[in-house]
């Protein structure tokens, strides 16, 4: 009886270990697709993702009293995603997460065009982005599978291309596994692009959080965001975060980056291999006591906070998020890479399947 007893304990436990996934529909595209919402909850975490997008909705943690609370922006309803075409709230975006210069890119002797969405460049994946479609989703287990073909032109951009996103939780971690296969040679460079709040609260800013990036360079920009090509050191710079610092102390100091920006809007040079995980970014809400830390195999990640927020409402629910009221960390390989063959390759061929992991995990510190 005793041997039975602690079977079933630990039946239990390992049952606990796992987490839950639940469906629910979310509204219906413009376009008539019914766009459907899915729930994952594991220890320490209760994250919502939508196939409009492959969306981060929502991602809950506790502080470290114990309390839950909603640490990304987003919307209460479809309709508010569906009208707001310029933050991208927690979509998966591509197929050029980031800046192209000028929509062109050569690629096997054959220059291609891509819209321009961002002044003179291309933003994201141009006009109609992977942001704006709706992904076919699939529960899997502790998470779902988005999955998206993109024809052979789609936004300009050549080959037919498969993309598999996998977000799974597990113990206070949000996991995002991409896994992409193209049927002649492309360019990809696919990221997430949810906005991060630690505190939980939506009308605080993020400028009282600390930021830690451990990266020796970053890659300054022209006044179109687009990179130097120049590997700077962060040395002396703003964009020191080699150690902890509080985001908000140098953001408004006379730099000619962060004024291009608007603030910090940037890449920055991870340490180790493409394609070997490693630390992208760890920041501290001292006010919640949570701590988040990113992961990642991509080489870079683009640190934004927030600048281009005007409190402007957004659908039916008329939810507005002010300036730097959020951050991203967008982990990425580098802005414009096509046009830079110094930077790491974004190209992607026929045989070949792209993968990439990055983990956001979510953790709390005592005062």
């Amino acid at each position: 009886m005793r041997w039975l007893k602690i079977m079933l304990l630990s039946m239990t436990t390992a049952m606990a270990a796992h987490g839950s996934v639940t469906k629910t529909p979310f509204g219906t595209a413009p376009d008539g697709t019914a766009v459907d919402l899915y729930t994952l909850k594991s220890e320490g975490i209760e994250a919502t993702v939508m196939t409009f997008g492959a969306r981060v909705v929502s991602i809950k943690t506790p502080d470290r009293d114990g309390k839950m609370a909603d640490v990304v922006l987003g919307y209460s309803a479809l309709d508010g995603y569906v009208a707001d075409k310029s933050t991208y709230f927690g979509a998966i975006v591509g197929r050029y997460g980031n800046r192209i210069a000028l929509g062109k890119f050569s690629l096997d002797g054959h220059q291609y065009q891509i819209p321009t969405n961002n002044g003179a460049n291309s933003l994201h994946g141009g006009t109609v982005g992977f942001d704006r479609l709706v992904w076919k989703g699939r529960a899997i287990a502790d998470g779902v599978e988005m999955t998206l073909v993109s024809k052979d032109g789609d936004q300009g951009y050549p080959g037919t291309l498969t993309v598999h996103v996998r977000y799974t939780v597990h113990h206070g971690a949000l996991r995002i596994d991409y896994s992409s296969s193209t049927d002649k040679d492309t360019v990809l460079n696919l990221t997430n692009h949810s906005y991060f709040n630690l505190s939980g609260d939506p009308k605080k800013t993020i400028l009282d959080e600390q930021m830690m990036i451990p990266a020796d360079q970053y890659t300054p920009v022209d006044v179109g965001l687009i990179p130097t090509g120049v590997l700077a050191s962060v040395e002396g710079t703003p964009f020191d975060f080699r150690k902890s610092t509080v985001i908000g102390a140098r953001i408004n100091e006379d730099n000619e980056q962060l004024k291009i920006g608007g603030g910090y809007d940037h890449n920055w040079v991870l340490r180790g291999k493409n394609g070997e995980v490693k630390t992208a970014a760890r920041v501290y809400d001292p006010a919640s006591g949570r701590v988040l830390t990113v992961t990642t195999t991509e080489p870079g990640v683009q640190f934004y906070t927030g600048n281009s927020l005007k409190g402007e409402a957004y659908g039916s629910a008329q939810q507005s998020n002010a300036k730097n009221t959020a951050l991203c960390l967008e982990t990425q390989h580098f802005p414009d890479s096509p046009n830079h063959p110094s930077f790491p390759t974004t190209e992607l061929k026929p045989g070949e399947v792209l993968h990439s992991t990055t983990t956001f995990t979510f953790s709390t510190k005592a005062k």
